[in-house]
């Protein structure tokens, strides 16, 4: 589970915005969430605010600090992290992530920051039986190891530099358990969503949905109940090597033949109706085509406790839809406790009765053109009835584009 994540100078964040999966003291529906000691987490949350105030940046955030995690060993030397700082702050201003995570039971907490394109320092503890405990902290290229931890890390030596994590370096060069399930938690646990990894979804999709039966009826089940009328998705697949005349010529010849010596999977996806049957990729519309990508993955987090975060959900997707995945994500009890924390700017699910004042977050740009990170708990006078919709439209809540009314003006002297 995901607890919390805090982030500075990155891209429009300025100065620190934390978001939180900590429930507060609110009441409501509090049988969705899961107790971890004395708190209650939540299972999903969603974010709104006007174009460009964030909230993609938000998500690119996490995404940036899995992507560190899971990829830092493979820099070489003289390889600069490269990541977008906010406009004014610049390289010299360090770049600070923190998370905090629930892996097999256990919380762990992990911050790492950057300077000039560089590691600066890195902290890592996890919390058994509710008592901080170090696993090593990092300055620059020098690192120390807790009590229980001596001698354990001396493999990294060699290995960490610069633009290197320490977590990524120990989860490839030690034999720590802790390591390892950090390590698992971003590699397995934290999945990312967006409109530009739509194709690599499809492609899991189709081929989950030829080889698992299991998923293939629960993605059927699925549509007929959302009443798309499917009555049935036959999927082809077929493993052969390209002809040359599908290599583009414009490519090197040692590139060419890598490619010509390369198996290539032709895939056929039929989507079956009542009276006829069309071509899946080539055929249906872009919803469609987003809702069979997005199916497949989306219940493996839901069966497997995964966490789903998710850059604008309903694009391409009609708000039933919407509305329907998301009550299916909330209602599911198969054992684990998935969670699902999306932006959107589809205002109709406020008003569906489906999240909590601490699971509606907003963000906004201030003075300085930075992002602003709030919850709607954190907002004074806000009950727990009230139509959350028409607040938020009506502006009571901040984070809306406001018309300037005397655009009329400037058009009746045109």
């Amino acid at each position: 589970m995901l607890l919390e994540f805090s982030c500075s100078n990155h891209k429009s964040i300025r100065n620190a915005v934390l978001f939180s999966a900590l429930a507060g003291t609110d009441t409501t529906r509090i049988e969705e969430t899961a107790i971890f000691g004395n708190y209650h987490i939540l299972k999903s949350a969603v974010i709104y605010g006007a174009n460009g105030s964030g909230k993609s940046n938000f998500v690119d955030a996490v995404s940036f600090t899995k992507y560190l995690v899971l990829n830092s060993i493979n820099r070489q030397p003289g390889q600069g992290i490269r990541q977008l700082p906010f406009k004014t702050e610049g390289f010299d201003t360090p770049s600070i992530y923190k998370i905090q995570f629930i892996k097999d039971g256990v919380r762990y907490a992990y911050q790492f920051s950057l300077k000039q394109m560089l590691v600066l320092d890195e902290y890592f503890y996890f919390f058994p039986n509710g008592k901080q405990t170090k696993v090593f902290e990092r300055h620059g290229e020098k690192f120390t190891a807790g009590r229980s931890y001596k001698g354990k890390f001396d493999n990294c030596k060699d290995v960490l530099k610069p633009n290197r994590l320490m977590l990524s370096c120990a989860a490839n060069f030690s034999s720590v358990h802790e390591v390892d399930a950090a390590y698992r938690f971003f590699r397995d646990d934290v999945v990312i969503y967006s409109e530009s990894l739509q194709d690599n979804w499809m492609n899991y999709s189709l081929h989950t949905i030829d080889s698992d039966a299991g998923i293939k009826t629960a993605v059927i089940t699925f549509m007929k109940e959302l009443g798309l009328g499917v009555k049935d998705i036959l999927v082809k697949i077929d493993k052969s090597k390209p002809q040359p005349n599908d290599i583009p010529s414009f490519l090197a010849p040692e590139f060419r033949d890598q490619l010509l010596q390369s198996t290539m999977d032709k895939i056929n996806a039929k989507v079956v109706y009542d009276h006829f049957e069309t071509d899946l990729l080539n055929e249906e519309s872009n919803g469609v085509r987003k809702l069979f990508a997005f199916l497949c993955p989306f219940i493996d987090i839901m069966v497997n406790g995964k966490i789903l975060i998710c850059d604008e959900l309903e694009a391409g997707l009609h708000e039933s839809l919407v509305y329907g995945l998301l009550k299916m994500f909330m209602e599911n009890d198969a054992g684990k406790f998935p969670q699902i924390f999306f932006t959107t700017h589809d205002t109709g699910l406020l008003s569906l009765d489906l999240f909590r004042r601490d699971q509606i977050w907003f963000t906004e740009l201030t003075e300085d053109r930075s992002t602003d990170l709030y919850s709607l708990a954190e907002i004074k006078n806000v009950r727990k009835d009230e139509n959350f919709g028409k607040g938020y439209i009506n502006g009571k809540y901040g984070a809306i584009p406001m018309l300037n009314l005397n655009f009329a003006n400037v058009l009746s002297k045109m």
